[in-house]
């Protein structure tokens, strides 16, 4: 049996990881700002979080959601208390897809409507309720919604006001920056406008945080640099550090039937243990205000880099905190092969010519100069 190819592989098997580096199979260092796709929250291979799946796995990884897992009810008290979201429900899943398949659900449950909005370049990902509000039809099956979804221009706030004024849609799902689409950032009159207008019309307001959620914007949501409080929240990516999970918080409006949401594998002891020492790293090392400290700084270098021969290639900067856009005139997949041979650095990508940075959110800012040093080098070149 071979594996079933679905992804372009760089030709480097790595081995073993501490903090923002990882090394292959022949000891070479890399340093990580893609953190396994935004996964990597506190770093790899830190020692509480080492320590505290050992010590789980030993007792017990794994039972049944039939039986009282108290574990789940510590990290449901630790998230409200780190979010701000305490009087919300937490639901345990798997994944970031399987969060917003479930968000999506539970909006058309409760509204009794079917039709959704999204955002053009949005994605939520590849199943099959996720994948319909993602702008992408190249990755749709034949087996979908049945054009129920309306895409909208993102930051277009008198499109999405139209259409919600139609009061027949279920939800409105809108990631605060969006990831795949090139690190494109909600204004807050957007976001602001957005949620006045589903509150008016009694639509459910989905805010997709499953990459720019979990500290990563310098602020726990994105969404909160708006002062908003959406709805339905997903989350995914960092919150286990690299252990699968998932999860959906719903406001208090909404009320659980025994039947209609379900998981084997979502929030089992195993997967909490992690997640709860990834809240203790973050709180104890004070990660999130490191992104958007360090993102900050890392901006303003990029800023500086933009206006030198070598970064005129550079024709946008966007993101906020560790989750940042670098647009240029150039291909990103010559600038990302180069930054990886020549410099040993790994990024991500958006597009054809947008690099994403998603680095654990403890980097440090002579981790940023080693970047800004390597990015100069390539576009002089």
């Amino acid at each position: 049996m071979t594996l079933f190819d679905v992804y372009p592989l760089f030709p480097i098997n790595i081995v073993r990881g501490k903090g923002c580096r990882v090394w292959d199979d022949h000891d070479t260092e890399y340093l990580d700002l893609y953190g396994g796709h935004a996964v990597i929250s506190i770093g790899h291979a830190h020692p509480h979080y080492v320590e505290a799946v050992s010590r789980q796995v030993a007792q017990l990884g794994f039972y049944s959601n039939s039986v009282v897992n108290k574990l789940q009810q510590q990290l449901a008290a630790r998230m409200g208390a780190a979010t701000g979201y305490d009087d919300y429900q937490l639901f345990l899943i798997n994944s970031g897809a399987e969060a917003n398949e479930n968000a999506l659900k539970m909006a058309s449950f409760h509204t009794g409507r079917t039709r959704v909005l999204a955002a053009a370049h949005a994605f939520h990902g590849r199943t099959s309720l996720a994948v319909e509000v993602t702008d992408n039809p190249r990755i749709q099956a034949p087996i979908n919604m049945g054009g129920h979804v309306t895409f909208l221009p993102f930051n277009d706030t008198e499109a999405w006001l139209c259409e919600l004024a139609k009061d027949d849609v279920a939800a409105c799902i809108i990631e605060p920056i969006q990831g795949v689409g090139g690190i494109q950032v909600a204004t807050t009159p957007f976001l602001k406008a957005l949620r006045e207008a589903c509150t008016a019309h009694g639509t459910v307001f989905i805010a997709d945080e499953i990459q720019s959620g979990y500290g990563r914007s310098g602020r726990f949501f994105a969404h909160q640099y708006a002062d908003i409080r959406p709805d339905i929240i997903t989350m995914a990516k960092g919150i286990a550090n690299g252990l699968p999970m998932g999860a959906v918080i719903f406001g208090p409006q909404f009320r659980p039937v025994y039947g209609q949401l379900g998981t084997t594998f979502g929030g089992n002891h195993l997967a909490c243990a992690a997640a709860l020492a990834v809240l203790d790293v973050m709180e104890g090392e004070q990660l999130v205000s490191n992104a958007e400290r360090v993102g900050g700084y890392l901006l303003r270098r990029l800023q500086t880099l933009a206006h030198t021969a070598a970064g005129s290639h550079i024709t946008d900067l966007r993101g906020r905190g560790l989750m940042i856009g670098i647009e240029t005139d150039v291909s990103q997949k010559e600038v990302r092969s180069r930054l990886l041979s020549e410099h040993h650095i790994f990024t991500g990508a958006a597009g054809t010519n947008t690099l994403r940075l998603l680095p654990p959110l403890c980097l440090t800012e002579a981790d940023a100069d080693v970047f800004v040093e390597a990015l100069t080098a390539v576009l002089a070149e």
